[in-house]
């Protein structure tokens, strides 16, 4: 067994994704960071070493699998799992082909299925634990104007992240959901900077990508041993 906790983290090479892993990385967890394109590959492998970064789409069948592999060969653990990918669209119902459903799906839903089956088997022994990416108001089943696929596809991950929850519960494995709300940051979408929608948000601010980061490394540590299928929204009360 390494001294340190292996984390596997997708989405890892920008935005939330990265600010999970800096911050996961200077609590003395070993990060493995999966990005899908080159951007912001360079800047992984000098924080983290080119052993420990993975280039893969892990929307395609058999991805997942291969880069829980990868980590099983070098490190021999894993103890966390954060799927913090997901692509976002926004657009009216009715503006919103089967083709961009379908996507939405596969990005949101199934790449977080495949990871949590591929990593099943190592956070079983480890009594590890597992964190996926939400969006605030899930838990309202709101009806959303202009994001109503993506909402889907985050409601689905929700309904099966609590039954994932209640399986892997007496395996001694957690999982749980981290949702935010309005976090302005590079490559945000742009309605996220929007001043009048940051204005309606009742703690008076948008977020910032390392409050996220430490609600995902809460859940992820020891303090939170007693938290299983839980939905924690990031964001200062954001359509509660």
């Amino acid at each position: 067994m390494a001294n340190s906790p292996v984390v596997l983290l997708s989405g890892a090479a920008q935005g939330l994704g990265l600010a999970c892993a800096e911050r996961l990385a200077g609590q003395g967890w070993r990060v493995h960071g999966v990005h899908r394109s080159s951007r912001g590959r360079e800047g992984l492998i000098q924080r983290f070493g080119a052993d420990q970064v993975h280039q893969a789409d892990l929307t395609e069948e058999g991805a997942a699998q291969q880069v829980v592999q990868a980590v099983l060969a070098r490190e021999g653990q894993l103890d966390g799992v954060v799927h913090a990918m997901g692509e976002f669209f926004s657009g009216a119902p009715s503006e919103t082909g089967r083709d961009q459903i379908q996507s939405l799906w596969r990005s949101n839903m199934l790449s977080a299925v495949d990871l949590l089956d591929g990593s099943r088997a190592a956070l079983r022994e480890s009594g590890g634990a597992a964190v996926f990416f939400g969006t605030a108001g899930l838990d309202g089943l709101r009806g959303r104007q202009t994001t109503a696929a993506y909402t889907a596809a985050k409601t689905a991950l929700l309904v099966w992240m609590k039954s994932a929850a209640l399986e892997e519960a007496p395996h001694g494995v957690r999982i749980n959901m981290v949702s935010p709300g309005v976090i302005p940051h590079g490559g945000a979408a742009p309605e996220t900077h929007d001043s009048e929608r940051i204005a309606r948000i009742p703690s008076g601010r948008g977020g910032k990508p390392e409050e996220v980061a430490a609600a995902v490394s809460w859940l992820l540590s020891p303090d939170a041993s007693y938290v299983i299928g839980q939905n924690l929204e990031v964001a200062g009360g954001w359509l509660l």
